[in-house]
């Protein structure tokens, strides 16, 4: 054992498809968001400034090798006046170390495992300081970005596109908007609005957000919804990016949906956005948890943002969020380094491959993980 510290379609079916959906987008409700005045809104209020300290452990197994094999797990690589992504300490059987993808700089350590370890596993241990984020709309931010720092995110992805249908999408939602503010505001009340948390999906989804449009099956999760508030954004010229995570403990407003169980959180992924806004730098944003709240927070789906339940999350969520979750990197088409198998889309669950086949992060019988988080005091 080794333990080492460590600091498709057609052109004439996509006119068709692009056809309908600005029909249907025509054909929808307008929201206000307005308070209900027949039921006290539930409280979520996250306030800044008290940091919050949590140690992170994540230990792969694999249960089935098949000659050689690798593993890579995500770790804290994101470090903002949100969070402070710490020291991280690796266990394993194998050989582990840290690497980085070049080039989008996710980190995460890879182990690797000759066909004589018939149980390979490895286990990493993360600290992570976290607080709430809360935009003061009356502040103005510190000095603006350059325009080279910010050209990355608003290029296309793989599964980001930024012209066609996304474009066309895009328009429509911010018609009348100018300011950077008000398109992210239209953009945001557009996806919240338009489409809906499926919990049938995998995963946190997969964020193939032209299919979305095309197709017009709309449901999906985080890493569906909140891409599609990213791509839509990108495509209008506003910078955004995903942020991909992991909820650490439960919500302290008692939304059971927007927390963690800190002792298992395996399933506890959760893919955040972030939009750049002119005069206020990078800006907090998680319309796809006000979809979750929407159809996961009571026994019946909410239909309307304006639902008490659903009114302070819908507010707070565009401009903040709460510290009970950690990011592990905002990396898109992410290349795992000494890989067999394909570019992903995100990395944000553990990742495996043995006898040179990629393994399903979510089949059990071949691939186990868990995840557990513990708030140091102090």
């Amino acid at each position: 054992m080794t333990t080492v510290p460590i600091g498709a379609a057609q052109p004439a079916r996509r006119q068709l498809l692009r056809a309908a959906a600005a029909s249907a987008f025509a054909s929808l409700p307008l929201y206000t968001f307005a308070q209900s005045a027949d039921t006290p809104e539930r409280q979520f209020a996250p306030q800044t400034g008290a940091w919050r300290t949590f140690e992170v452990t994540t230990r792969v197994e694999i249960a089935a090798p098949r000659g050689l094999t690798r593993v890579w797990v995500p770790v804290p690589s994101v470090n903002t006046d949100w969070q402070k992504s710490m020291e991280s300490a690796i266990q394993s059987n194998g050989s582990a170390r840290m690497l980085a993808d070049g080039r989008e700089g996710a980190r995460m350590v890879y182990a690797e495992f000759d066909a004589a370890q018939t149980q390979p596993f490895v286990e990493v241990s993360s600290r992570i300081q976290t607080q709430n984020r809360l935009q003061d709309w009356k502040q103005k931010s510190t000095p603006a970005e350059s325009a080279a720092s910010l050209a990355p995110w608003t290029r296309a992805t793989d599964l980001i596109p930024v012209d066609g249908i996304v474009r066309s999408t895009a328009s429509e939602a911010t018609k009348g908007a100018f300011s950077d503010v008000e398109k992210a505001q239209k953009i945001f009340d557009w996806i919240v609005t338009n489409t809906y948390r499926e919990p049938k999906v995998r995963g946190c989804g997969e964020g193939d957000i032209q299919t979305m449009l095309e197709t017009g099956n709309l449901g999906g999760k985080c890493a569906d919804l909140n891409a599609l508030f990213v791509g839509l954004c990108r495509s209008v010229g506003l910078p955004a990016r995903d942020v991909y995570g992991l909820r650490v403990a439960p919500s302290a407003f008692g939304y059971k949906e927007l927390g963690g169980i800190s002792a298992k959180l395996q399933g506890a992924q959760h893919c955040r956005a972030e939009v750049y806004l002119k005069g206020y730098g990078w800006v907090a944003m998680d319309p796809a948890d006000v979809a979750k709240v929407m159809r996961q927070e009571t026994a019946q789906w909410i239909k309307d943002p304006r639902n008490p339940v659903v009114a302070p999350v819908n507010r707070v969520l565009f401009g903040g969020w709460e510290g009970n979750w950690m990011a592990y990197n905002t990396a898109h088409d992410v290349l795992l380094p000494k890989a067999n198998g394909p570019r992903l889309g995100f990395l944000m669950y553990p990742q495996a491959e043995t006898g040179g086949q990629r393994l399903d992060a979510y089949a059990p019988d071949d691939f186990r993980y868990r995840i557990s988080a513990r708030e140091i005091a102090g």
